[in-house]
């Protein structure tokens, strides 16, 4: 008798399920090639999901929260010169997709958690597992070098050369009347 035959006999599945097993077994494989692209495949799509859900786009995407996200995937994550001011001074959107082609993985993983000036939630990024960090990584990598490096962030008082949004809570007089 056959190995199949007698594998048939003892477990009563036709060759057919075998060979079905086998394939599946085959692609599991596939999935975690030791090159690990189909993960990686995975870990990108992952990272693009983190960026969007994460609110990226909102200040790192010239022109996103105006254009209610509707601006081309190329163009995402390149940066703004557009400063946010606080008492902290004027910070800028950093240009991710520059920034992290200077990087490691684990470089990214201890960058993305030091604490930045506001409006950055850099707490966030703080908050995030290791995996969910390295697929950001991944994806803003996968995007290319593109754009032109922000300006530096100015102290409290510097000259600021670009438009700025204050981030400053200002009291409206009916409102101050209204309190006293």
């Amino acid at each position: 008798m056959s190995m199949f035959n007698s594998s048939r006999a003892r477990t009563g599945r036709p060759f057919a399920t075998i060979l079905v097993v086998m394939g599946l077994l085959a692609a599991d494989a596939a999935t975690a090639d030791p090159a690990g692209t189909a993960v990686h495949d995975a870990s990108v799509q992952r990272g693009r999901y983190l960026v969007q859900i994460g609110g990226c786009n909102d200040c790192h995407t010239a022109g996103y929260a105006e254009k209610a996200g509707d601006v081309p995937e190329s163009e995402w994550l390149t940066g703004l010169a557009v400063g946010f001011q606080g008492p902290w001074g004027t910070s800028y959107p950093a240009n991710l997709r520059l920034a992290l082609q200077a990087m490691s993985e684990d470089q990214w993983l201890s960058y993305a958690r030091v604490p930045r000036m506001p409006p950055m939630p850099w707490f966030n990024l703080r908050d995030m597992s290791d995996a969910d960090l390295r697929a950001m990584y991944r994806y803003i990598r996968s995007l290319g070098a593109a754009g032109e490096l922000a300006p530096p962030n100015a102290p409290p008082g510097g000259r600021v050369r670009t438009p700025v949004i204050v981030f400053v809570p200002q009291v409206p007089a009916q409102v101050a009347q209204a309190a006293r």
